[in-house]
């Protein structure tokens, strides 16, 4: 793993909200990184040899960490998906409203395929 971390964060803004750049994180297949929220919950990314597991499994680990994972899109027809703290849907919701113009898909924690 190297590090290209910035001393001071390159800050720009995206439709009204501020994002600070601290820099990058090169990763080897099988070096993982995990973040962790204020309130000790864990997010892992883990490189492979033909890209990434960009998440932990959402409808089992990210479930029991206690987040919740969203497909969404927005007014341009992007698609995100992003892992919210179950406690947090409210704030999650005014965020997607307030000059984001997103709405959820889907839950992905929710959804099942049955086996083919």
């Amino acid at each position: 793993m190297n590090l290209d971390l910035k001393d001071e964060p390159r800050i720009f803004g995206v439709k009204g909200h501020e994002v600070k750049d601290f820099g990058k994180i090169y990763l080897d297949s099988d070096e993982m990184v995990s973040f962790k929220t204020k309130s000790n919950k864990e997010y892992d990314f883990t490189a492979k040899e033909w890209g990434f597991y960009a998440s932990p499994s959402v409808n089992s680990r990210l479930k029991n960490e206690g987040f919740k994972t969203a497909l969404v899109v927005n007014e341009n027809n992007q698609i995100y998906i992003m892992v919210v703290e179950k406690d947090k849907i409210k704030e999650f919701k005014r965020y997607l409203k307030e000059n984001q113009d997103n709405r959820i898909i889907c839950w992905l924690d929710e959804f099942f395929m049955e086996e083919v």
